[in-house]
């Protein structure tokens, strides 16, 4: 049977978790790779290269790091400026380690089924379009 058979939530806010803990364990600094074009993403744009950006999620560089089945959120300071960072998980592209750059990478494609559930969601809920009418003509028979 497959994943979608028994309607299995995905792994990656999992595997992203432990891959964390992981790295924060052993002392080293986790990154975070993030796909900066994916919607809702909010991150530093002026820090976005090739859609692209790696955040330094260390405990003692973030405030209020939360990793959610969801989302990635926390405050970090860019440039001595705070800024919110808001990361939905199908935006992360990967979590390792700086110093020996193990860690986790996903499948860019593993959330395309979930947007096209959304839209065929959005699209069985609208009103269905009338069907064109047909010009109405009488005919007399004898």
């Amino acid at each position: 049977m497959s994943e979608q058979e028994f309607n299995l939530s995905p792994t990656r806010p999992y595997m992203a978790r432990a891959i964390y803990e992981w790295v924060c364990d052993n002392n080293m600094t986790p990154y975070l790779l993030v796909d900066a074009t994916r919607p809702n993403t909010m991150v530093p744009e002026q820090f976005v290269k090739d859609g692209q950006i790696v955040l330094n999620i260390v405990p003692h560089a973030v405030h209020a790091l939360h990793i959610s089945n969801d989302a990635i959120s926390f405050s970090a300071r860019f440039g001595g400026v705070s800024r919110d960072i808001y990361v939905p998980i199908e935006a992360v592209l990967g979590i390792y380690a700086r110093e020996n750059g193990q860690g986790l990478f996903f499948d860019p494609s593993e959330y395309e089924h979930t947007q096209n559930d959304e839209d065929a969601l959005k699209s069985s809920t609208e009103e269905p379009a009338e069907p064109p009418k047909k010009k109405t003509t009488l005919r007399l028979l004898d």
